[in-house]
This record gives C-alpha cells, sequence and structure tokens, in this order.
C-alpha cells in the first residue's frame, strides 16, 4: 500500500498564483524579471486532487516551482539535481552520495561549518539525501528567512569549487566510511541490498552497486575527482528549485533571479537510457550474517518508472504482501510458518524490481528451504485464485485517503512537486497518478503477474546465521564477475573548467530578515466526559481529516514485575478481531474508508489512535467502539502473538543499538523496574497467559485516568457528539495504581562498562548519568538549554570534534531527558572501532572543559536564536499538534507553557546556564558503556585509566 500511496497527494487549499487576477496566469515574460520565462500556473480546482504552482525557467535552465500555502508562517526550500549513483563511473562507487557531504562544507563566501550553522541559527532544519537518480538538498525554516536560504543554495551552487580543500575532502571520506559501517556492515541484514543488486544487474549496470559505495573505490579518488563530478552535473540546467510555503510569489522570483540567475549553465545532460533487466536463470546467493532469524528475499526484475506496468505491479505487491488480508499474512504470518513476510516493487528511473520476502524464526522453524517453498505456493495464489477488485477497492480507498494526508506538511507538498518535476517534467502528477491506480482491473494486475512472476526467473537471497549455511533455500549457484577498476588519469587543476558567475552584488553580505516569526500555540477546546474522562482538542481545517488518540492508564508502569511484555501485547491483542468481525474484515473496511485504528503501549500509557477522513470519521469510529469494548481475545491470535513478540525481541536484541541501552539500564537503575527491557524478556514473554491480557485489558483499560485529544477538521460541538461512544463506559472510581519502583542507587565510581560484540566494525560508546524527571519550565529545560552548544544540534562541540574534525563517527550527540518520574543525561556516537578509546577521551575533554569553562557569548546567542526561532516549525501538522497536547494533558501543564518556556529563552542568563552545566555535565559523574569487540578494544581503554568492567546484558 505505501508504494501505491507514494507520490500521491490531495490538495484541498486554494491555489494562489504570481499575479492578482484570473487573465494574469500566462503573463507575457516580459513582465518578468529579465531573465526570468513564464512556463505554466496551475490553481487548485475544486473535487479534484491538485497542488497549485507556477513554474519559471531562468536563462540559464534552471528550472523553479514555486507553491504558496500561508497557514503555518514557514518555507520549505528543496534544491534537486538529476544526478545519483546511477551517474557515476564504473569503479567509481558512492562519489554522489559523497559529494552530497561535501555540498555542507562550505562555499565561497559561506565559512567552514556555517551552513548548518545558519540554518539552525535560522530555527530550521536541513538535510540532503542521494539515490540512484537524484541528488536532493531542502531547508524547512521560519518564512522571514527565506532569502538567506536563497543565498545558501545558490552559494553551493555557484561557487563551491574553490572552497573545497583537501582536508574537507579527506574528513567527509572518514565520514562516509563511518556510515557506511553504522547503516550497513554493522547492522544486522544492512548487506541485503548490495548483495542482490551485484546478483541482479551485469557488473556494469549504473544499479549494480548501492548509493553508499565501495569503501575501496572511494580511496582510490581525490580532492579534483570531486570537482570534476561537481562541474560536470552541478549545473543550474541540471536542477529544479521549488519553494513552498509561506511566500510572496513575487519577491520570492526576484530573490531568485538575482541569486541563481547569474550561475553559468554546467554542460548537457542527455537522459539516461532506460536498462531493465532480465535474467538467463535463477541465481540463488548467500549472506552470512550476525543474525539469528533466516531470511529468504526474491527479486524479479520488472520494468521503470513510468512504464504502463508499474501502477498493476504496485497493486500486485500490495496483494501479496500489505496487511492482514495480503497473500503472504494469511500464508505465512498468520499460519505461523514464518514470522514475517511481505512484497513490495522498487521502482526507479532506469528499472525496477518486485521482491518478495520471509523471515523465519530463530528455532526450528528457520530452515529456509520449506519457508521458499511455501513462498512460492502463496505466489501462486493469484495465478489460481485471481484478484478480486474488493481487493483493489481496499487499495484504492487507503491510497486516496492517503493522498491527503500526504499535504498535512509543506515539505510533503513541495518534495512532490520537485521529484515529479525532475523525473516526468509535470510537477503535479496527482490526477496522472490517480487515474493510472484507478485504470488498474484484476486483469492488469493478473497480466503483471504472468509478465514478471509466473515461471519467471530471479534472485534468490538466502540471509543465514554465521556458519549456518546449511539454513539456506539452495547452495549458492552465482557469483557476481569482478568488478572492473579502471585505472582512471589523474586531473589536474588545470583540466577543471570551473565557471565563475559574475554578480551585480556583493554575495559576501549575509541578506537581512524580516521581524522573527514566532509559533502560536492553537486555539484549545477543553471538556470532561461524565465518567471522568478528560478531552483537550483544537480545530484545523487545513485538510479534511481528523486524528484522535485516547490514552489509558495500561503502560509499562503498571505491569508488574516478571510479566514484562504484557503491556504490548494487551495492545496487540486488542488490534485482532472482535467478536463480531475477524481481524481481516476489520481491515478491509478500515482501507476501503481510508482509515486506521490502532492500539500500542508506552510507558506510563497505552493508546488508541484513529485517523480518518472527516467525512468517514462516523463509520471509523463504529469500528473504533467495537474493537475497544469488544475484543475476542481467540486463543489462536495469543499464540501466534505470543510468539511473534519473542521473535521481535531476538531480531532486536541483535541490534548493537538495543545492547547499548538495556546495559545503560542496568548500569543506572540496577535491581529496580527501571532496569528491565519493557519489551519483555524471552522468560517473561514466555510466562504470560490469555488470563493475563484478559485481566490486564479488564483492570487498565477503564475511564478513570483515561483522556482524549483530538485534532482536525471538527469543532467542539461535533467532537461531543463523535466521542459519545465512550459514555458508556463506566467508571470504577479509582484509576489503577503504578508499580513501586523500587531504589534508585546511582553508581558511585565511574567504570567503562564493555560488552562484547566480537569482530564489530564500529563501536557504541555512550556516557550516562541518571538525570532529573521532566519538566517545562524548570531546571530540567534549563539544562536542556545549556547542554544545546555541547551536544544538541548539528555544529555543538561535540559532533565538530568527533565527527567533522576527527572523522571518528557519522554522528555524535548528547541529550538531557526526563520523565514523570526519573530521567537521563545521555553522550553518544557509533564510531570507528580503532577510534573507540580516543573518541571516549575527546568526550570527557569536551564535557570537562565546557562544565569548567561554560559556553561563550556567540554561543548563547547561537541557542537564543536557534530555539527561539525553531517554534514556528513545531506546530505544523496535526501529529505536531496532537503530540503537543497530549503533553499538555499528560504533565498537567498550562496552557500558556509554551510562552512561559520563550520568556525563560530570551531572559535567562549566561551565568545561570554554566551553573546547569557545572552541575550536570562533570565527565566524571558518568558511567561509560561500550558495545564493541572486547578482546580489539581492551588494551586501548586500558590506557585511559578508568577501570573496565565486563557486562553481560540481560535479554
Amino acid at each position: 500500500m505505501k508504494n501505491l500511496a507514494m507520490g500521491l497527494c490531495l490538495s484541498v487549499l486554494a491555489g494562489c498564483s504570481l499575479f492578482t487576477s484570473e487573465d494574469n496566469l500566462n503573463k507575457p515574460s516580459e513582465l518578468l524579471p529579465q531573465g526570468v520565462r513564464f512556463i505554466e500556473s496551475k490553481s487548485s480546482e475544486a473535487g479534484t486532487a491538485s497542488i497549485p504552482y507556477s513554474k519559471y525557467q531562468l536563462d540559464n535552465g534552471l528550472t523553479v516551482i514555486l507553491s504558496p500555502d500561508h497557514s503555518d508562517p514557514l518555507v520549505h526550500v528543496d534544491v534537486t539535481y538529476h544526478v545519483g549513483s546511477a551517474r557515476e563511473k564504473i569503479g567509481r562507487s558512492g562519489f554522489a552520495h559523497f559529494f552530497e557531504h561535501m555540498m555542507f562544507q562550505g562555499s565561497e563566501h559561506v565559512g567552514d561549518q556555517q551552513h548548518f550553522k545558519i540554518v539552525t541559527e535560522a530555527g530550521g532544519t536541513l538535510n540532503g539525501t542521494t539515490n540512484r537518480d537524484r541528488t536532493n538538498y531542502f531547508e524547512t525554516v521560519p518564512s522571514n528567512q527565506l532569502e538567506k536560504m536563497l543565498w545558501l543554495e545558490s552559494d553551493r551552487m555557484g561557487f563551491l569549487v574553490n572552497a573545497v580543500s583537501q582536508r574537507k575532502f579527506e574528513i567527509q571520506r572518514d565520514t562516509v566510511k563511518n556510515e557506511r559501517g553504522q547503516n550497513y556492515d554493522n547492522r544486522p541484514y544492512g548487506l541485503v541490498y548490495e548483495k542482490i543488486g551485484e546478483a541482479l544487474y551485469p557488473k556494469n549496470h549504473p544499479y549494480s552497486w548501492q548509493t553508499i559505495g565501495y569503501v575501496q573505490d572511494l580511496d582510490r579518488v581525490d580532492v579534483n575527482d570531486l570537482k570534476a563530478f561537481f562541474l560536470r552535473w552541478y549545473g543550474p540546467n541540471n536542477a529544479v528549485l521549488t519553494i513552498g510555503g509561506d511566500i510572496d510569489e513575487a519577491k520570492t522570483l526576484a530573490w531568485v533571479n538575482k541569486y541563481f540567475g547569474s550561475i553559468p549553465k554546467g554542460p548537457e545532460v542527455d537522459i539516461a537510457p532506460k536498462q531493465p533487466v532480465t535474467l538467463p536463470e535463477d541465481r540463488f546467493i548467500t549472506l552470512e550474517d550476525r543474525i539469528r532469524q533466516p531470511m529468504v528475499m526474491m527479486a524479479f526484475p520488472t520494468q521503470f518508472r513510468g512504464d504502463q506496468s508499474e501502477a498493476s505491479v504496485n497493486a500486485l505487491a500490495s496483494i501479496l504482501g500489505d496487511g492482514k488480508n495480503s497473500i503472504l499474512y494469511q500464508k505465512l504470518v498468520k499460519t505461523q510458518k514464518a514470522i514475517d513476510a511481505g512484497a513490495f516493487q522498487d521502482c526507479a528511473e532506469l528499472s525496477c524490481t518486485l521482491y518478495v520476502y520471509a523471515m523465519g524464526d530463530s528455532g526450528k522453524k528457520g530452515n529456509l528451504t520449506p519457508i521458499y517453498q511455501d513462498l512460492l505456493q502463496a505466489l501462486n495464489g493469484v495465478k489460481v485464485n485471481g484478484v478480486k477488485q474488493e481487493q483493489l477497492d481496499a487499495i484504492i480507498g487507503q491510497a486516496e485517503a492517503g493522498t491527503i494526508y500526504a499535504l498535512q506538511s509543506v515539505s510533503g507538498k513541495v518534495s512532490q512537486l520537485a521529484s515529479n518535476q525532475t523525473f516526468y517534467g509535470q510537477p503535479d502528477r496527482l490526477q496522472t497518478d490517480l487515474e493510472e491506480l484507478r485504470a488498474v482491473t484484476p486483469k492488469s494486475v493478473e497480466d503483471a503477474y504472468n509478465q514478471f512472476v509466473d515461471e519467471k526467473h530471479k534472485v534468490v537471497l538466502s540471509v543465514v546465521p554465521k556458519t549456518q549455511t546449511q539454513l539456506a533455500v539452495k547452495k549458492a549457484n552465482y557469483t557476481p564477475p569482478t568488478r572492473d577498476l579502471p585505472s582512471y588519469p589523474k586531473i589536474t587543476d588545470d583540466q577543471l573548467e570551473i565557471r565563475e558567475p559574475k554578480d551585480n552584488f556583493d554575495r559576501s553580505v549575509v541578506p537581512p530578515v524580516s521581524d522573527a516569526v514566532s509559533g502560536t500555540m492553537p486555539p484549545l477546546y477543553r471538556f470532561d466526559l461524565e465518567n471522568g474522562i478528560k478531552v483537550l482538542g483544537t480545530q484545523t481545517s487545513e485538510t479534511p481529516t481528523v486524528a484522535i488518540k485516547i490514552s489509558f492508564p495500561a503502560g509499562n508502569r503498571y505491569v508488574p514485575k516478571g510479566k514484562e511484555g504484557l503491556s504490548d501485547l494487551t495492545a496487540q491483542m486488542l488490534n485482532e478481531g472482535t467478536k463480531l468481525n475477524s481481524s481481516e474484515a476489520l481491515q478491509q473496511k478500515l482501507d476501503q474508508l481510508g482509515s486506521s485504528i490502532r492500539f500500542s503501549s508506552g510507558g506510563y500509557q497505552s493508546n488508541l489512535v484513529i485517523t480518518s477522513l472527516t467525512k468517514n470519521l462516523e463509520k471509523t469510529l463504529f469500528i473504533a467502539d467495537e474493537m475497544l469494548f469488544q475484543p475476542v481475545f481467540n486463543a489462536s491470535d495469543f499464540s501466534r502473538i505470543k510468539n511473534q513478540s519473542i521473535q521481535n525481541l531476538v531480531y532486536s536484541h541483535q541490534q548493537p543499538s538495543w545492547l547499548a541501552s538495556q546495559a545503560t539500564k542496568q548500569v543506572l537503575y540496577k535491581d529496580t523496574l527501571f532496569s528491565r527491557d519493557s519489551d519483555g524478556s524471552i522468560a517473561s514473554i514466555n510466562g504470560l497467559t490469555l488470563k493475563d491480557i484478559q485481566q490486564f485489558y479488564n483492570t487498565h483499560y477503564i475511564p478513570d485516568g483515561s483522556n482524549v485529544v483530538v485534532v482536525g477538521d471538527i469543532d467542539t460541538t461535533q467532537t461531543k457528539q463523535s466521542l459519545e461512544f465512550l459514555q458508556r463506559w463506566k467508571s470504577k472510581g479509582q484509576s489503577p495504581e503504578m508499580i513501586t519502583i523500587g531504589n534508585i542507587n546511582e553508581p558511585k565510581t565511574q567504570r567503562i562498562y564493555l560488552v562484547d560484540q566480537p569482530n564489530a566494525p564500529q563501536s557504541i560508546v555512550r556516557l550516562a548519568r541518571i538525570g532529573m524527571p521532566y519538566d517545562a519550565t524548570g531546571p530540567m529545560y534549563l539544562t536542556q538549554l545549556s547542554n544545546y552548544n555541547l551536544g544538541g544540534n548539528f555544529n555543538s562541540r561535540i559532533n565538530q570534534n568527533l565527527r567533522e574534525d576527527k572523522g571518528y563517527t557519522y554522528g555524535a550527540s548528547g541529550g538531557v531527558y526526563g520523565t514523570k518520574e526519573t530521567g537521563l543525561v545521555l553522550f553518544s556516537a557509533q564510531v570507528r572501532a580503532d577510534a573507540t578509546a580516543a573518541s571516549i577521551h575527546e568526550f570527557i575533554q569536551e564535557m570537562e572543559n565546557y562544565s569548567e569553562k561554560g559556553m561563550t557569548d556567540d554561543e548563547l546567542n547561537f541557542m537564543r536564536q536557534a530555539v527561539g526561532q525553531q517554534d514556528a516549525l513545531k506546530y505544523e501538522t496535526p501529529s505536531q499538534k496532537a503530540g503537543l497536547l497530549s503533553s499538555i494533558l499528560e504533565y498537567s501543564l498550562p496552557d500558556d507553557y509554551i510562552v512561559k518556556k520563550t520568556q525563560i529563552l530570551q531572559t535567562v542568563d549566561k551565568l545561570t546556564l554554566d551553573n546547569a552545566a557545572k552541575l550536570w555535565f562533570q565527565p566524571q559523574d558518568y558511567q561509560i558503556i561500550v558495545v564493541g569487540d572486547a578482546k580489539r578494544l581492551t588494551p586501548e581503554l586500558k590506557k585511559l585509566g578508568i577501570p573496565i568492567q565486563p557486562l553481560e546484558v540481560k535479554r
């Protein structure tokens, strides 16, 4: 379903034009700034799916798309370059992604590390992403910062090359290597797509390597190779600049022309030829990994993005593997032949692939041969049973609703406009995509199955635990050919044809900003139901949707010792069938409505989250009523979910991040409830019974202590009517009591607690201490402000040291966290194994210096600006508003607490924040947790002079 919904959205906002009257939609180009040509403009039409925009092109080839949305005081800027890893040379993989990192390192008029700092100080967020076919860079900032963002983006488009240094190049090369280690080499199943790509594509196909690339390829290039890549692909004629949000179109277009218009055009870029693949035989390959649950994944070649078969293959993937009504869920998961199974189509510009997978458990059902046969039999079900129209109706209903939800943020709309322009030359493809989706028929899906799946050759990957190749589907019959590594001539400085923009203004002057904008608390309404349930809501009409969150006193803090996992298992059981309908029947109804109902558990509460189109809210709440008050608690469902919970534990326990998190709890909260894993242990889950579930439900899913948050396109009166189904819930007169925590005794002597993960290429390093309970405007908030420059943003001292200066890690940070009863101060990074001890040393040095000397005046001003402006971006979407309202209820916060936080931020003095740093950031007060290869790390860790204690993490 997520593949079908991708790229579709539905705009309900009125369109705006650069010009004030309808007659001016096609205004002659001579009325525009010189050098700017009008292409087209599209406004919203009642009853149709669209995103309003105006499209222009500069003389240098830059395509510009403007999409106004005045609902929030923010703008989103996206620059998409039509270049990804598919444009890399053979033997130089990873270069497009590597270059993405370099684009944040400063340009001629923007100093080193200043790009992140400028955006952060503006209260914005930023990032960049690279895939096979494009690279994009984006910022979301308060609307008064737009001109500055255009200055930043244009400077790195036109003035990057001369600012690139050999040192920057080497540091970012180390950062990319760390990213690969963290997200691929040191992550369970992290190399799955790399291995499949090598087997699926010919060795010189541009998709045969992953976007991250190979380390040995990165080691073969130098800084001039990078400059040449920029000069070849980063011209304005290969880019799309998309701006959406609270903009003045005429002013914005003038700024765009000023800052981008003088950048010379780059070399012409031809459209890459489509390169779908066919296989001469089934290729079986095996990956041995540090895992416990074997997995089989099949990859069937399909066509390419935009092909007429794409929508039908997406529908086929959804019918096969999306949701409880899918074939794979019914045939493999529900029957407990596999713990997980699914299907999806990965569609890209040159070719697409249909993936089908299943994961076995860590015990006797981990043999992949029978699972593979079950997969094949399930796939054959499409041929035997055909496709039903009601299956497509559910897909269409869910997708059409998803199109509306996707428009709840400006960034979501801008991203779609940018992507569609880049790949199709058509910014708003919503009607096109919807028409293609609605044109899918049972026959077209069956035809897609026959064309791409039935008796077609495929790649079959078996992922098995180390040394257990006997669990593979079949013995490997394919070895990828040796990669070509051509010897490229060295590029000299005089071979670089640098294009110098010529401006009539001084680019070194940072553009001014208008008056600061600020986030405002949305208007709230409150009332209590007759049974005592508190309701807090806000009305928003930007999209015709409603989100309701019902919270119960049923979180992990109510679970007694020895029954860990009970809260989560109860929530999962409530997602199953009712006394009136099976879970499949309920899901079918919800999909057709485009609604979602989901129970989940948390620390203090369990939640029922309901999302619906406003027009379908009554029907959706009728289903929610049934699920909440008439659960069936079927024994067979309990058996399956219990086993899945155990297997989920096995899966998570393989993750280095889980080992570090659990080790932190064991060290700081030894022998208390906070030391346990809230998801439970294998022993505690095994010990739970269906009677435990029923009793927990009866005791904790009650009106006493429950509350409701409502955000959406309904007013107070409508909300009261909608929540009438909760009124018959009778109060028991008293809320349940939480379980006693036990005595918290923080360790007195600092130690390094070493968790062994043999042969790990990276280590997780954590410095942790017990903090203070949550407060919104008290000591914890002040300590968070104090930490901002130490570990709380990209330009913090710790991240700049470990990532940007030393190249030890992909990222390092610190945070101050609090719950109702306790808190945690935590500094962490995942680092190269050979830099583990050195990283700990740098953490200690930075914390020691900061706690003793405090922040600088410049850091204080930077923090005030950054944190203050961030509020303008915090409450844009319904989910953000719902989070705000939930916090008010959970922590009994006053409605104006945001105003009080702002006052504190603007008036707190440096001495107060420095005192907080001295109290909370002294490194000797922290315990040090390391997850890595103990044999390799111990000799270096001993040199730190801190006692080392091996730690066995309880699972």
